[in-house]
């Protein structure tokens, strides 16, 4: 795993100039989230970049997750003080709570400005990892009315301020993942979700990883849609899939599976739903990994 996962520094150091140039003229940073993966599929960087700035989480992909779980991450997140949207840009569930929420949190600042003739507008910045639905999002908040506002001072060149509804304006940035991974846990869990790239992780290695995820979070689902009546408590994860790939038919000559297939159906069928709606992770898990590390 630590000698497959290779990010690329300079992107990264791109982008972190981009936002760091920027920020000072924002009022609330933006951070999208997958609800699927509410801690691994943060970008643990933005914590040192963004620092006091106001923030507001938004949990993407809400539609796709556990709501039962969704609830328990933000309930986590309350306590460390960040307010969490869940939303979903299919559906447009929560799309216009979103705006609300990010006026909130700067009211008093937007209020004291008001008092001193200041009428301006609120500007927001957009930061997150690949395939969190970032651009879904800006579509959802600009609407079909959305115009340009062309480059601003301190902006990347390329980059352009878009106007959203209720007067204010919002800075994009590119997706970026951290440079590396310190828990390979993570990594798979984004890989799972595709926002690492499958050239990255060998697909059947990573099928195998979900179906030990899935045995131990979503048995019953996971039995339900492979019709497994089996007891795979102790199986491990390629046993899993094979079972998986010969439910499905999945059988080459000589009666052997073929893996590779199954792999790519099991993770393309985890991304659209078709298992049920699941959640990777709880602050449980990444409590312990903390305590196991310490």
């Amino acid at each position: 795993m630590q000698n497959t996962l290779q990010w690329y520094p300079g992107h990264m150091a791109k982008t972190r100039r981009l936002i760091e140039d920027n920020l000072k003229m924002i009022d609330v940073v933006v951070e999208i989230l997958d609800a699927r993966i509410p801690y691994s599929g943060r970008n643990p960087n933005f914590d040192d970049i963004i620092k006091n700035k106001p923030r507001l989480l938004v949990m993407n992909k809400a539609d796709l997750a556990d709501k039962e779980k969704t609830n328990i991450w933000i309930e986590w997140y309350a306590k460390r003080g960040l307010k969490v949207i869940p939303i979903s840009c299919t559906t447009g569930q929560g799309i216009n709570k979103v705006l609300a929420e990010a006026r909130e949190t700067v009211r008093e600042k937007i209020e004291r400005d008001a008092e001193k003739g200041r009428n301006r507008t609120l500007k927001l910045m957009m930061v997150g990892i690949p395939n969190v639905g970032k651009s879904s999002l800006i579509n959802r908040l600009i609407g079909k009315a959305s115009t340009k506002t062309g480059d601003r001072p301190g902006v990347t060149r390329g980059k352009q301020w878009l106007r959203i509804k209720g007067d204010a304006e919002l800075l994009d940035t590119p997706g970026i993942l951290p440079p590396k991974f310190e828990d390979e846990s993570a990594a798979m869990r984004l890989a799972y979700t595709g926002a690492i790239k499958d050239e990255i992780i060998n697909r059947e290695l990573l099928a195998y990883s979900l179906c030990e995820s899935l045995r131990d979070r979503y048995c019953t689902q996971l039995c339900e849609r492979y019709k497994i009546k089996d007891d795979i408590s102790d199986l491990k994860g390629y046993e899993i899939l094979e079972i998986i790939g010969k439910r499905r038919g999945f059988v080459i000559s000589g009666g052997e599976v073929d893996m590779e297939r199954t792999a790519n159906m099991i993770l393309d069928e985890l991304r659209g739903c078709k298992i049920g709606r699941i959640t990777l992770e709880l602050p449980e898990d990444i409590e312990n990994a903390e305590t196991d590390a310490g």
